[in-house]
């Protein structure tokens, strides 16, 4: 097995290049939407831009671009990249505003008395723009590099 070889894969560097980009730009976006710095944002879901739509559409259009836009992987990745946005914009959001309820149920229940209930994650899946956002910049990381890295 060669590990080199990872570090030679153009589109999975394509793809963990925007997730890692993704991840980064969080912090900046979020300190100009509440005015103090979350440096958890750098390895948690959720947030603007989503860094799983990144990451697959980067990869993705690695793929394309690198091995044909007619390969079976590529159409392979372009049906996995569907389910992860879709569930990132979905599923995960849903189960994001259902935490919110039960939190907010748990703090009317006990009013009042100490919580020692940790509270579910809020934060889980992404609004449809943090996910355009997401597959955006996968677009661009991936071209960018595929510019400079034919």
């Amino acid at each position: 097995m060669n590990l080199g070889a990872l570090f030679q894969n153009k589109a999975l560097i394509a793809g963990l290049a925007a997730w890692l980009i993704a991840q980064i730009i969080k912090m900046p976006l979020d300190y100009l939407r509440t005015g103090r710095w979350n440096w958890a944002l750098l390895i948690t879901t959720g947030g603007m831009p989503s860094s799983h739509s990144s990451l697959m559409t980067g990869t993705v259009l690695g793929i394309g671009l690198y091995d044909g836009f007619d390969s079976p992987v590529f159409a392979l990745g372009v049906a996995i990249t569907m389910i992860v946005t879709y569930d990132a914009a979905g599923v995960r959001r849903q189960a994001g505003i259902h935490a919110q309820r039960i939190n907010l149920l748990f703090d009317e229940l006990l009013h009042g008395h100490p919580v020692t209930e940790r509270d579910l994650r809020e934060v889980l899946g992404h609004t449809p723009l943090e996910v355009i956002g997401g597959i955006l910049l996968g677009l661009i990381v991936a071209t960018v590099q595929w510019l400079i890295w034919k």
